[in-house]
């Protein structure tokens, strides 16, 4: 066959196929379903009594909450989904605003009850937070020594050099940070994750309270597990809009968001006003406890059940704030943390059905 009979077939075999496929370009592509995220509420009126938390009713709560979520069968087979036996799991608690308002110890005894009838050793759970004076006044002390396990401040462990979240904003390291009293070009401008994330815990469990926050909504999953992580944090706290860049930055750290397999809001009562000082007569008895994989879903719900307790209690929103919170969200979601809009989040709430131990 000569070169120019050879071209010849090429030119007509490509002509051939542009023709075929030149009708089904102009076809609407099939698209793939948009993203949704699930969250899972149990709801047990009886877990909540004149704003004090019934212990014994939790651990039903916990294990419904998990086999839901995840479709097992049990709650054995639900924590083997999300964590290996061999794991370290760091539970995340919210404790400086103590254990009324904040993270409630009596949640965290029911995970922890749960985990170890699953056969999870306690010397592998460790309770933290950013400080250990919080996690004593937040009543998680009594844990370590009810149940054998761990009770940590991610400040006293110390920060790890190698792990860090970087910005053009410096700041002036407090007392603990890993650069305190240190002088010199760029200190100030990193922030540390603590040796618990990069030495010790390999699982995360988020459990935080269904509690307002001035600037960012809710001390919720977000906020509580990014500046509760690393040191440095307070030059983002004065300031909407920092903490708008900072907290969905931060969280994704992937010592942090790489870990992260459940997380939980704490929502047996609801407190709208006040932040970390506990205001019963702002709060309101939900008796839920909600579940997710996604804790912007989580996030955006409890900012949405927070406006819906302040307006039936006639406190008026600063439109504002809608904004503010709206921005920590969408920033989340377009570093693919969660979701954020609301048309896309399943919220299903359970009646307990677990009978008490």
């Amino acid at each position: 066959m000569g070169l120019s009979t050879l071209l010849a077939l090429i030119l007509l075999v490509v002509s051939v196929l542009t023709t075929r496929s030149g009708p089904q370009s102009s076809l609407p592509k099939p698209t793939t379903p948009p993203r949704r995220a699930r969250v899972v509420a149990i709801e047990d009126p009886q877990a909540v009594r004149a704003f004090q938390v019934v212990e014994t009713r939790l651990k039903g709560m916990i294990d419904q909450g998990l086999t839901e979520l995840t479709g097992e069968p049990d709650a054995p087979s639900a924590w083997l989904s999300l964590v290996s036996t061999q794991d370290v799991i760091g539970i995340k608690v919210f404790s400086s605003p103590g254990s009324t308002s904040g993270t409630r110890p009596a949640v965290v005894s029911g995970l922890i009850e749960s985990l170890i009838a699953a056969k999870f050793d306690p010397q592998r759970i460790v309770v933290w937070d950013k400080h250990s004076a919080d996690l004593k006044n937040g009543g998680f002390s009594e844990l370590g020594t009810r149940f054998g396990v761990q009770v940590l401040g991610a400040a006293e462990a110390g920060y790890d050099a190698t792990s860090y979240y970087e910005s053009p904003l410096l700041g002036t390291p407090v007392w603990g940070d890993l650069e305190f009293g240190k002088s010199g070009p760029g200190i100030g401008r990193n922030s540390h994750v603590s040796k618990l994330l990069t030495r010790k815990i390999t699982k995360l469990i988020n459990v935080t309270p269904l509690l307002n926050h001035n600037l960012a909504g809710v001390s919720g999953n977000l906020f509580g597990l990014a500046f509760g992580s690393v040191d440095n944090s307070l030059r983002f706290e004065t300031s909407a809009q920092r903490m708008a860049t900072a907290i969905p930055e931060l969280f994704a750290l992937p010592e942090l968001w790489d870990r992260v397999v459940l997380n939980i809001v704490d929502a047996l009562i609801c407190q709208y006003q006040g932040e970390e000082r506990t205001h019963l007569h702002y709060a309101a008895m939900l008796g839920q406890l909600r579940f997710s994989h996604d804790p912007v879903a989580l996030d955006v719900l409890s900012v949405k059940e927070l406006q819906s307790q302040r307006k039936l209690a006639g406190i008026a929103e600063r439109p504002s704030n809608s904004q503010i919170f709206t921005n920590i969200f969408n920033n989340a979601s377009l570093l693919e943390i969660g979701i954020s809009d609301l048309s896309k989040i399943d919220f299903l709430v359970s009646p307990r059905t677990s009978p008490p131990r």
